[in-house]
């Protein structure tokens, strides 16, 4: 199914690029989430007249990702949770309790699928978590779980 990129897809392509890809991904990611059109003779014309506006609105999405790089890079945030005694915790620290933590601490709303942890966070430690804050801009950060001492 040909599309026409409404933003730049990291991996897919960028603004204004027609593309081929599966209609399944084409209906379900990138139509739905707006990031695409439809790859009609009339959609190809109106994304050419407005290519320069969602430049703009793409620099400034990248400009607004840098500011939350440089404030997050490689800090370490901390998150107390219950776990057995073999340091193993009673469930898993997920991307939107992490995304909760961001907000609560820092004041910057990240969305839990910009998150991505290296591997799943199951036990106390120190776990290093990527942030796709934009297609050109990715930041570490690191999540240290601590036990959470029972009341």
């Amino acid at each position: 199914m040909k599309v026409i990129l409404l933003e730049n897809v990291r991996k897919v392509g960028s603004i204004g690029e027609v593309i081929d890809v599966k209609r399944g991904f084409a209906r379900n990611f990138l139509i739905a989430q707006k990031k695409a059109l439809f790859a009609s003779k009339e959609n190809i014309k109106e994304v050419e007249k407005i290519k320069n506006e969602l430049g703009k609105k793409d620099l400034e999405k990248r400009n607004a990702a840098k500011e939350i790089d440089e404030k997050l890079k490689n800090k370490e945030f901390t998150i107390k949770k219950l776990s057995t005694e073999n340091r193993e915790l009673y469930g898993s620290v997920k991307p939107t309790e992490i995304s909760k933590m961001l907000k609560d601490a820092e004041n910057i709303e990240i969305y839990p699928s910009m998150i991505q942890p290296d591997k799943e966070i199951k036990s106390i430690g120190t776990y290093n978590v990527n942030l796709n804050l934009h297609s050109d801009i990715q930041s570490k950060i690191k999540i240290k779980v601590i036990a959470k001492e029972e009341d």
